[in-house]
C-alpha cells in the first residue's frame, strides 16, 4: 500500500532552503510515497507565535491541523521546527479535549469564524524521519538501497525541537536519539557520534547575539571535524541555515577554517536510493558538497 501524508513543507523549504523542497519530493517519489501538500496551510510561527499569544500559536496550527485531518491523512513534515510547534500544539489540544474543553471550544470558534473545520484530534503530526523509521521500515530502506554510502562518515545533527519539543517522540530516545544514526546504516555509511549532535545549532540567537550564535555553531562543527565526519546530516532547514550557509561568517567569527558540508536529511536518503544529484539541489550550498559526490563516485 502507498504511504500518503498531508505534507506540510513550511516556509524555509519553501525560500531560503528550497533544496529542501527540490530533495523532499525526489525522495518521495522515489520511494513510491504520496505527498499530498497543504497549499492553503500557514506559517507555523517557529516558536514566536506564542511570545504574543498561545491561544495565537494554537489556533494557527489546529488550522494547519484541520487541513490533514480533512484529508484523512497524517501531517508530515521536513522541518524539525515545524515538527516541534506543530506536534506540540497538537499534543496540547488533544489533552484540551479530556481537561479544558472550554479552550477547545474557543479555539474551534475562531476557526469557524474564518470558514475553517474545527479540530478534531484524529491524525498525528510526524517528522519525515519517523516517517522513514516508523512508517517506511529501516529494513524496506535498506532493500531500496542502489548506492551504498560505504565510504562516508556522517554526523547526525538533530537539532533542539526535533528530540525537546514534544513531551514524549515515536521511535528514538530524545537523550540519547538513534533514528539517524540508525538511518545512516541502513544507507550503508558511518554513523559519527560527537559532542553536539543534539545541542543547539545557535539559529534561534542569530538576530540578536550573532557573535555567540556563530560560535555555538563554530562549537558543533569543529566537533564533528574532530570526530572524522566527512559531513554533517540534519533534519532542520533552520539548522542548516546556521551550519552552512552562514559557515563562511561562523569562520570569520572563530578565526578558523572549517568547509564541512551539511547535508538535508532527505539529499542523503535519496542519493542511497539513486537520485541523481542534479535533482536534489546540491549546488545550492553554501559549503560545497562536490567532496561527497567525489567520495561517492559521481
Amino acid at each position: 500500500m502507498t504511504l500518503r501524508y498531508a505534507y506540510f513543507p513550511g516556509c524555509v523549504a519553501q525560500g531560503a532552503c528550497r533544496e529542501l523542497y527540490q530533495s523532499t519530493a525526489a525522495l518521495a517519489q522515489a520511494l513510491g510515497i504520496e505527498l499530498v501538500e497543504l497549499k492553503k496551510a500557514s506559517c507555523c510561527g517557529s516558536g514566536t507565535f506564542k511570545e504574543e499569544s498561545r491561544l495565537l500559536e494554537d489556533t494557527v496550527n489546529a488550522r494547519n491541523i484541520t487541513l490533514a485531518e480533512e484529508l484523512n491523512l497524517p501531517l508530515l513534515t521536513h522541518c524539525s521546527t515545524c515538527q516541534g510547534v506543530i506536534g506540540h500544539v497538537d499534543e496540547r489540544l488533544k489533552e484540551a479535549q479530556q481537561t479544558n474543553p472550554a479552550y477547545l471550544e474557543e479555539i474551534n470558534g475562531l476557526l469557524q469564524k474564518e470558514g475553517c473545520s474545527p479540530y478534531q484530534g484524529n491524525t498525528t503530526v510526524k517528522h519525515l524521519l519517523w516517517a522513514l523509521v516508523g512508517d517506511f521500515g529501516l529494513e524496506e530502506l535498506q532493500r531500496r538501497v542502489v548506492l551504498k554510502l560505504s565510504n562516508l562518515k556522517c554526523a547526525a545533527f538533530y537539532g533542539c525541537y526535533l528530540l525537546r519539543a514534544q513531551k514524549s517522540i515515536p521511535f528514538d530516545d530524545p537523550h540519547q536519539p538513534e533514528s539517524m544514526e540508525n538511518v545512516f546504516r541502513a544507507l550503508g555509511a558511518t554513523p559519527v557520534y560527537y559532542r553536539g549532535r543534539t545541542q543547539c545549532c545557535g539559529w534561534p540567537l542569530s538576530s540578536y547575539a550573532t557573535t555567540q550564535s556563530f560560535e555555538m555553531a563554530g562549537r558543533q562543527v569543529k566537533d564533528a571535524i574532530a570526530a572524522g565526519a566527512d559531513c554533517l546530516v540534519t533534519p532542520c532547514p533552520l539548522c542548516h541555515l546556521n551550519l552552512d550557509s552562514r559557515q563562511p561568517e561562523v569562520e570569520k567569527v572563530i578565526g578558523e577554517k572549517l568547509g564541512l558540508p551539511v547535508l538535508h536529511l532527505p539529499q542523503l536518503v535519496a542519493l542511497a536510493v539513486g537520485v541523481e544529484p542534479k535533482q536534489l539541489g546540491l549546488d545550492r550550498h553554501i559549503v560545497s558538497t562536490r567532496p561527497i559526490l567525489e567520495k561517492l563516485g559521481w
